[in-house]
């Protein structure tokens, strides 16, 4: 099993930035990428971005593009996702995944966080 811990949400103005935080514990052994996902109120959970955990290689969907940016620290088994330039549609539940990279890319996972809301609002 696979603990999955988010971090960094909060209330931010349209246009400013936040990051969010997801520490894994357990058996990261078994998983090989992280990504992270959104879900705003009355809507699907969508796939943002992943990571490869070894290679740090990542993957975003067109929407943040250039806004979002993902990464890891091995060493405190830790993935970060810097949002830029947020928008009020940006507001949602963000949650962290972690599973294979192919499979988060294709919105199967393995393990959740608990999620963790970003509202952008003036």
């Amino acid at each position: 099993q696979v603990q999955l811990v988010e971090s960094g949400g909060g209330l931010v103005q349209p246009g400013g930035s936040l990051r969010l935080s997801c520490a894994a514990s357990g058996s990261i052994f078994s998983i090989n990428a992280m990504g992270w996902f959104r879900q705003a109120p009355g809507k699907g959970r969508e796939f943002l971005a992943a990571i490869t955990w070894t290679s740090g290689s990542p993957y975003y969907v067109d929407s943040v593009k250039g806004r979002f940016t993902i990464s890891r620290d091995n060493a405190k088994n830790t993935m970060y996702l810097q949002m830029n330039s947020l928008k009020p549609e940006d507001t949602a539940a963000y949650y962290c995944a972690a599973g294979s990279y192919v499979s988060l890319i294709n919105k199967k996972v393995d393990y959740w966080g608990q999620g963790t809301q970003v509202t952008v609002s003036s």
